[in-house]
């Protein structure tokens, strides 16, 4: 028999797609709630082996008039990347000279990550929303880069080898339980290889059900702004949008 859930556990409910007010059957989950658990948990498994499409990313961004470049990690494939996270952080030397410097631009690259799930659904929608508002600025763009079995930190290695000004690192974040298609953007100033996190903003679970992809361009947009005005990215640069849009900063 299942007991029934208390009203001040399932109002939860509407607020949050974490596993909370489940139900219990016995000691264990209700039928419902533990093949909900075992499809997450398959979809999960599923992001994190998929293989990206970068050529019809490539196509798609064509089509809004971005023009991109393809280059490749040193992990030279999927389960090398999935064991050897150092591998992804470093470009393949052979395709450093495919980058051609932009001295001053700012440079997107886009890696699959550990989710290639939410790099094919919601990577395109960003750049083509963050890119043209830059470019009707003013504010030189390199050529995005498609980054395949890319970690956060090979974005220093592309940066560097650009010569741009900073480096937004769009990439599928490690899947939850509630989440195979959540999407990252670090973004970080004066790119060099040997960077640390604290130096890098992230912009974290980017998806219609978490911050949509509208949203975190113009998130993206406010913290490019106020990175070229600061010149720094990380610890130093605060995320006060809000405050900003309410006229409190």
């Amino acid at each position: 028999m299942t007991d029934p859930i208390p009203a001040r556990w399932s109002d939860l409910r509407r607020f949050t797609f974490a596993r909370v007010a489940l139900g219990r059957a016995g000691n264990g989950l209700p039928t419902g709630a533990h093949l909900a658990f075992q499809a997450a948990h398959a979809a999960a498994r599923d992001a994190v082996h998929a293989a990206m499409d970068f050529a019809a990313l490539a196509t798609m961004l064509r089509g809004g008039g971005i023009n991109s470049v393809t280059v490749h990690s040193q992990a030279p494939e999927r389960q090398t990347y999935l064991r050897r996270p150092d591998l992804g952080r470093q470009l393949l030397d052979a395709d450093r000279a495919l980058l051609v410097a932009q001295p001053g631009a700012i440079a997107f690259v886009v890696c699959d990550g550990l989710s290639a799930t939410a790099v094919a659904r919601h990577a395109a929608a960003v750049l083509m929303r963050a890119v043209p508002a830059l470019q009707r600025q003013g504010i030189p763009v390199a050529p995005v880069v498609l980054a395949t079995q890319g970690r956060v930190a090979l974005g220093d290695a592309i940066g560097e080898a650009l010569q741009a000004e900073a480096v937004a690192v769009l990439i599928g974040e490690r899947p939850g339980l509630s989440a195979a298609d959540s999407l990252g953007i670090y973004l970080t100033w004066q790119p060099l290889r040997g960077r640390t996190d604290a130096e890098r903003n992230c912009i974290s679970n980017v998806r219609p059900e978490g911050l949509p992809p509208d949203a975190a361009a113009d998130k993206l947009l406010w913290l490019i702004a106020e990175m070229r005005r600061l010149r720094l990215t990380g610890i130093g640069l605060k995320d006060e949008q809000g405050a900003a849009l309410l006229g409190l900063s």
